[in-house]
């Protein structure tokens, strides 16, 4: 099986995992962010070795996003909370991935991350503000969250920049081995991790109504 395909039927699992997590809510779902919580600090563990600041900001790393999706789930609307959260940085994933392999052209940061170019970032943006946009619209979200997709494309994007630099400074090419296709947990929710964080912040302090 090729890389690719291997990448798709595993990202589709994925993806109904976490539609029927997110519908779910409650118990299974705070239990489920917290398993995946202690995950992503094992690969951090892993990537930036036993020294105490490390720990103390991968503690925070892994904890705070997670703390965000719960709080947010718990919401009258939360389940369209995450569910925009979540599919906007898949479409990032997604958009920017067939836009890099299909057009290509100039790199962001090879140094960081090799195979990320400017025409995936667009890509990714144009797909996730679509997503966001639709949504949105259908989960009676506030009207920003219909236009915000774009912007936080570019955050999600930067999520998994940090997480390449770990992986550059550690010398790896995967935090983990947990999914087939895709390495790690962090390799999967690099991105999703700020994004979380961004949007619960933004709600709490009524930017986005």
């Amino acid at each position: 099986m090729s890389e690719l395909k291997l990448r798709i039927i595993v990202g589709l699992l994925l993806a109904v995992l976490a539609v029927g997590l997110i519908w779910a809510g409650g118990y299974v779902f705070a239990l489920s962010a917290a398993i995946i919580a202690a995950l992503i600090f094992r690969e951090w563990r892993h990537l930036t070795g036993a020294s105490l600041g490390w720990i103390i900001a991968g503690f925070f790393y892994a904890l705070l996003p997670v703390l965000a999706l719960t709080s947010l789930r718990l919401q009258p609307n939360g389940l369209w909370l995450v569910s925009w959260i979540v599919a906007v940085t898949a479409a990032t994933d997604i958009g920017a991935f067939f836009s890099g392999r299909l057009i290509g052209g100039a790199k962001i940061c090879p140094a960081l991350s090799p195979k990320k170019t400017w025409s995936g970032l667009i890509g990714g943006m144009i797909a996730a503000a679509i997503v966001a946009y639709f949504i949105a619209d259908f989960g009676q979200l506030p009207f920003v969250m219909k236009v915000a997709g774009a912007p936080v494309a570019v955050v999600a994007q930067a999520g998994d920049f940090f997480e390449s630099w770990l992986k550059r400074r550690a010398n790896v090419k995967d935090s983990g081995n947990l999914l087939p296709g895709h390495g790690g947990i962090m390799d999967r929710v690099d991105g999703l991790l700020p994004v979380a964080l961004l949007t619960d912040i933004l709600i709490k302090i009524g930017a986005f109504l």
